[in-house]
């Protein structure tokens, strides 16, 4: 989809607003085309050299058409500050929603919080839109308008009136291309150095040092130099859109003055006229002035609108939600599957094909790099197969599509963290269906409830992102009671204690590992204890199943 798609798709959206703005523009543009007429009829008067009461009629018809201008203006802002506002909202929420559920494969080689900063182009598409239905649509009307009346005047006044549109095309379609182009490089580089400020104010320590401190500075000049140099290149691009129209302003006003002059002279047009026709050419000049000027918030809008289809294009995947607890069973099967991360010819997995029932204790085992990761998110849903199949049946045989599955699942993954808030919305993200009994059954059973108590607010503890201020076992804990707290039916762990000190760590191995806990619990861990005391391993290596023995 072409940016100018993607922004007519946007207003598309709020199109009553849009006709209102043009319908005001339309009528102000009448108003302040008519204004001339009322001044040469004045000049009329003036020079009959009477006073007269359609003189004064007239003055104070025309200063009542200034006020009413300006009123639809007010009128207009009303409707584009409402605008505005709903393009925010609609966006914040855009994002909110699709953060979460993008598929892991369309986020792989991105970063995400570089991803979710382009949302900030949003405040870039209000501003401009905005200013490119007031002053275009007005503009644009004001040139038609103002064509049509002058060929009242003189038809050398509609040759003129005519060129200046020659001018706007030409000037446009030569440099559209060379100017969006050059401000998308530009807004690249604009995120690649937000992006990199985010990873030192995040990595702050790890760039305190002489020589770590050196090359953040020198690589936050590689992506400046670039934002530079692509900055200058559009401005190249919108200096030539000037220096056009200010040749073309020269030689028009010049034209104006002289053959404007010997008409008059020749007694083809009388002072009035004359006064009049040049009010309404400086009103055409202007109005394509500022549309040449406003190409710059056009083409800032077009990015930004691009910029952010490239989040809301990504796939995204169903919404989760807790369902209500029930006595199902959950199985789990693969049928011949294989996956390779995008941008990887080498298969992570190959034929990979098992069966795992309701209740099983499984440890998955293998070297660094055997495809333990990558087959527990299989199995949570958060890749997808390139070949073969993934079967989730209930009791009954039904099959569960992936919404109900992953309602029944818990998780703790790699990539998994700590969000900004208090330690109760990290556990229950703010769900009524988790009671406190529930809450407290996690708490007891991670061993985080005197830990909890220690603080003087409690479960309203807020955490900073990631839980920095907590400690690495601690941060591990709360991820764990997030996953078990709604008892689900499977539970998909990876190094799930890795973090704990020996003695935890086995109080909380033998607690997963219960029998009086009727879940699927499927770890991967190098932990010896899951595998002493699971009823099943399964060994990866080199993306396949070297052995899958009962214990």
């Amino acid at each position: 989809m072409t940016p100018f798609k993607r922004l007519y798709n946007l207003l598309k959206l709020d199109k009553r607003d849009v006709y209102q703005i043009i319908f005001y523009a339309a009528f102000a543009g009448l108003v302040n085309l008519s204004l001339p007429l009322g001044v040469q009829a004045i000049i009329n008067f003036i020079q009959s050299g009477q006073v007269s009461v359609s003189w004064i009629v007239l003055v104070i018809v025309v200063t009542i058409g200034v006020g009413f201008a300006g009123v639809l203006t007010i009128m207009q802002l009303r409707i584009l500050e409402n605008l505005q506002q709903r393009i925010f909202v609609r966006s914040s929420f855009e994002f909110a929603y699709r953060m979460p559920l993008i598929k892991f494969k369309e986020l792989y080689e991105k970063y995400a919080p570089e991803q979710a900063n382009r949302f900030f182009d949003t405040l870039m598409v209000q501003k401009g839109a905005a200013k490119l239905l007031l002053d275009f649509s007005t503009a644009f009307l004001q040139v038609g308008f103002g064509i049509i009346l002058l060929a009242f005047y003189h038809s050398f006044f509609l040759v003129i009136g005519l060129l200046l549109v020659a001018v706007l095309y030409i000037i446009f379609k030569f440099s559209y291309k060379d100017g969006l182009e050059t401000s998308l490089k530009e807004s690249t580089y604009k995120y690649k150095v937000a992006a990199w400020i985010q990873e030192i104010a995040r990595n702050r320590e790890s760039f305190s040092r002489k020589n770590q401190f050196e090359y953040a500075l020198n690589r936050n000049d590689g992506y400046v130099n670039d934002y530079v140099n692509y900055r200058e290149k559009h401005f190249g691009v919108m200096r030539k859109q000037y220096i056009q129209l200010v040749i073309f302003k020269v030689v028009i006003t010049s034209a104006l003055l002289s053959v404007g002059g010997f008409l008059v002279i020749n007694n083809q047009m009388n002072i009035g006229q004359f006064i009049a026709s040049e009010i309404i050419i400086v009103l055409l000049i202007n109005s394509v002035e500022k549309i040449i000027f406003g190409l710059e918030s056009f083409y800032d809008v077009l990015t930004s609108v691009e910029k952010i289809g490239q989040v809301t294009d990504m796939q995204t995947s169903a919404i989760p939600d807790f369902l209500n607890k029930s006595e199902i069973d959950i199985n789990m099967e693969m049928d011949s599957i294989n996956y390779s991360y995008p941008g990887h010819e080498k298969k992570s997995l190959k034929n990979i094909s098992l069966k795992i029932k309701q209740g099983e204790k499984i440890v998955v085992t293998g070297t660094n790099g055997a495809g333990k990761s990558t087959l527990l998110r299989l199995l949570a849903g958060v890749v997808e197969p390139d070949y073969g199949s993934v079967y989730i049946t209930d009791n009954y045989m039904n099959h569960l599509n992936e919404d109900a599955f992953k309602a029944k699942t818990g998780t703790l993954i790699q990539g998994e963290s700590l969000f900004d808030g208090t330690i109760r919305d990290n556990i229950v993200y703010g769900n009524e269906n988790i009671d406190n009994d529930d809450l407290k059954w996690a708490l007891d059973n991670v061993y985080l409830t005197d830990y909890i108590k220690t603080f003087p607010n409690g479960l309203e503890t807020h955490i900073h992102p990631g839980g920095r201020q907590l400690s690495g076992s601690d941060v591990q804990k709360i991820l764990l009671a997030r996953s078990i707290v709604h008892k689900p039916n499977v539970l998909i762990l990876e190094e799930p204690t890795a973090n704990m000190d020996e003695v935890t760590s086995t109080k909380i191995i033998d607690f997963l590992l219960s029998q009086e806990n009727k879940w699927t619990l499927i770890v991967a861990s190098k932990n010896s204890c899951f595998k002493n005391k699971s009823s099943r391993l399964i060994a990866i290596e080199g993306g396949e199943i070297t052995n899958d023995i009962k214990l």
